[in-house]
């Protein structure tokens, strides 16, 4: 039987999918939530215990490790996938040899050369390489009908990413970040499946970011909504229709332009100038079990068999599929929380800082209305728990 290797911050719902296949799976992951699979190759960093700090994850989360944890994994696989977290530009390049997706991503991954690669083709923001804040506040100057955010070059989930104003008071370093136009508008973003002579977008979703929750001044990410029509673009933007075909041919077309291979993800802003290209996400996206849950489908076994030349049919969606990321709201300890739609559980006692991801909320529903508010319930549930559980130290 041929052995998968599974990396990266959190292989839960990859694993969910990967046991049902006739692989031999191998997983290395950051967090140890208490819903994760258990199988008997598996390493995780982050061991939770009672009465002991999760700490925070930006401070102390590195690829790296996960990479030296693994080598002896990476060694004895046939095939690895990387999920979000580890790049497949971090492995060897023996090793990326047994990667089962997109490889060669160097102009996706850094910003800047994504932003020259598709400036011409597509409408994108614009971009500039920033050595200091000078630079920055300088370039800030010039475009005064502009609205400017510093992004990492590199990165992902919407982390580290501040809008630019006259109180702006930031430290960075020389070729870490990039000053990028801010386009004001609906967050989008296409799902699609890649083989070397074939690609087909298989859904579009409406992508939520806190400040889709009145946190106007944070991009991380919380969330999606899929299948993306009238109702679940949440808000007024005519012709959803008109909005699906133009993401499918923009997806499809970007694929191609950068060999894209099995799952991934490409993510839009609409505004009233039209639709915005921002970045390509090269690996299975966190719509995983959203689509698994609309569609019937494995995604795994859609993503390896779109590395290996094969996309399948993708069946109309059944249902509606909510995904919302819960960060909690105070320091807590965290305790049993009696819901059904929640998943990436801590391990009873173990402590989350504030703002920090505490569990996840997926649901579905053939009504968008009635998905909303289970979702909605179910938050307002986990935050009031979350209130009540603060530690004693």
């Amino acid at each position: 039987m041929e052995k998968l290797l599974l990396i990266g911050i959190d292989t839960r719902s990859m694993l969910n999918s990967a046991l049902k296949l006739n692989y031999d799976i191998y997983s290395t992951s950051y967090f140890s939530t208490s819903d994760t699979p258990q199988i008997k190759n598996q390493k995780i960093i982050l061991n939770e215990s009672d009465g002991e700090s999760c700490g925070i994850f930006e401070d102390q989360f590195s690829s790296g490790n996960i990479l030296e944890m693994s080598a002896d994994y990476i060694d004895e696989a046939d095939h690895i996938i990387p999920i979000s977290g580890v790049s497949p530009s971090d492995f060897k390049k023996s090793d990326q040899k047994k990667i089962l997706g997109t490889t060669d991503v160097g102009d996706i991954e850094n910003k800047y050369r994504f932003y020259k690669k598709i400036r011409n083709e597509f409408l994108t923001p614009k971009t500039f390489s920033i050595n200091d804040m000078d630079e920055a506040v300088e370039i800030n100057e010039n475009y005064d009908d502009i609205q400017f955010i510093l992004k990492p070059l590199q990165g992902s989930g919407g982390y580290d990413i501040n809008l630019l104003n006259n109180d702006s008071d930031f430290q960075i370093n020389k070729g870490e970040f990039i000053l990028q136009e801010y386009v004001k508008g609906i967050s989008l973003s296409s799902s699609l499946l890649a083989a070397e002579s074939d690609v087909k977008c298989i859904m579009n979703t409406r992508l939520l970011c806190e400040n889709d929750f009145g946190k106007t001044d944070s991009f991380i990410y919380v969330g999606n909504i899929l299948p993306l029509d009238e109702k679940s673009v949440m808000s007024n933007a005519d012709d959803a229709d008109g909005i699906n075909e133009i993401m499918k041919a923009t997806s499809e077309s970007l694929a191609r332009k950068f060999n894209l291979m099995g799952s991934n993800g490409i993510d839009y802003i609409l505004s009233e100038k039209g639709l915005h290209v921002i970045e390509i996400n090269p690996r299975l996206q966190g719509t995983f079990e959203c689509m698994e849950m609309s569609l019937g489908i494995n995604m795994l076994d859609a993503h390896i068999k779109a590395c290996k030349g094969e996309i399948i049919d993708i069946p109309k969606p059944k249902c509606y599929s909510y995904k919302k990321i819960i960060y909690s709201p105070t320091r807590m300890k965290y305790e049993k929380i009696n819901l059904d739609n929640i998943y990436d559980l801590p391990h009873i006692g173990s402590i989350t800082e504030k703002s920090q991801p505490l569990l996840t909320i997926i649901d579905k529903d053939e009504s968008f209305e009635k998905l909303v508010k289970k979702v909605e319930y179910s938050s307002e549930i986990v935050n009031r728990v979350a209130k009540r559980g603060q530690p004693d130290t």
